[in-house]
């Protein structure tokens, strides 16, 4: 009887990395928004309300909510990492979703009840930065070139 272990191949494609990366930051970032002191007036933090006035790293505005989504963004990304099509679509998709959560932002009354995730000028303009750059990162992380493979 063969005994032997042939390791399966652990490689991943670049986007595929760069999926998991961005996951593991959310799953990170989701976690320790339940941290106080990491949250700073961790007190005032609401379930889902602008009346939220917890601050992750004392600047970015969350909540219970803003916190569970960031833990499933995470959850969502280590799991879509497992295939490129998948980690593409997970990149490019979030992208957008945090570009138009972007635009929700600028164009919504932070102190008004449509603020429920909640949302300051701080976290705009991270949303902002997070939908540019994880597009780009799944738009030329599988780029094809002229013979046809990906980069």
């Amino acid at each position: 009887m063969n005994t032997q272990h042939h390791p399966v191949s652990a490689t991943r494609s670049p986007v595929q990395q760069a999926a998991l990366l961005v996951g593991a930051v959310f799953l990170l970032v989701g976690v320790l928004g339940f941290i106080p002191g990491v949250t700073t007036d961790y007190d005032t933090m609401k379930f889902a309300e602008h009346h939220s006035e917890a601050k992750l790293l004392g600047v970015f505005q969350v909540s219970i909510l803003h916190n569970i989504v960031h833990l499933l963004f995470g959850i969502a990304g280590i799991a879509m990492a497992r295939a490129s099509s998948s980690a593409r679509n997970y990149l490019i998709g979030g992208g957008v979703i945090y570009l138009a959560l972007w635009l929700y932002g600028l164009f919504i009354d932070h102190d008004s009840a449509a603020n429920f995730v909640p949302v300051n000028t701080a976290d705009n303009w991270l949303h902002f930065v997070l939908g540019l750059g994880m597009i780009a990162v799944g738009v030329l992380l599988t780029r094809r070139t002229r013979s046809g493979t990906a980069r």
